[in-house]
């Protein structure tokens, strides 16, 4: 899988992807450190990463946008240390990989993960 990392999410966490044979690159390293999220964004769907972030406004995005890539996993944990992020991130490929290449929005929340297909509100 390919992964793009925004600024809120350590560099800990791409070694550790990197590290699991996946292609993952952070947004310090594509020099988009001050990039407005549309850009980010952009660039994630013409790589085929899927996004990391702390920030929701990448979900708000893509909900406007009704588009059904890249797929976004928004991290909202109180304690964002990567070995948190990273144990939560290696469930989720694991449980949700083919959700993932399809296109979702993945919250990851205190003891929960919810999985919204793209583009939202096509579960309904």
């Amino acid at each position: 899988m390919r992964f793009l990392a925004d600024m809120g999410i350590s560099p800990k966490t791409v070694d550790f992807l990197n590290a699991l044979q996946h292609d993952a690159t952070h947004v310090h390293d594509q020099e988009l450190d001050s990039a407005p999220d549309s850009v980010i964004l952009k660039k994630a769907r013409e790589e085929r990463r899927i996004l990391l972030t702390h920030d929701l406004d990448f979900g708000e995005l893509l909900a406007a946008s009704g588009t059904v890539s890249p797929s976004v996993i928004i991290f909202r944990l109180r304690n964002m240390h990567p070995d948190r992020v990273n144990t939560s991130l290696d469930s989720i490929i694991n449980k949700h990989a083919a959700l993932l290449e399809q296109g979702v929005i993945v919250s990851v929340d205190e003891g929960q993960i919810r999985v919204r297909l793209l583009p939202v509100g096509s579960e309904k």
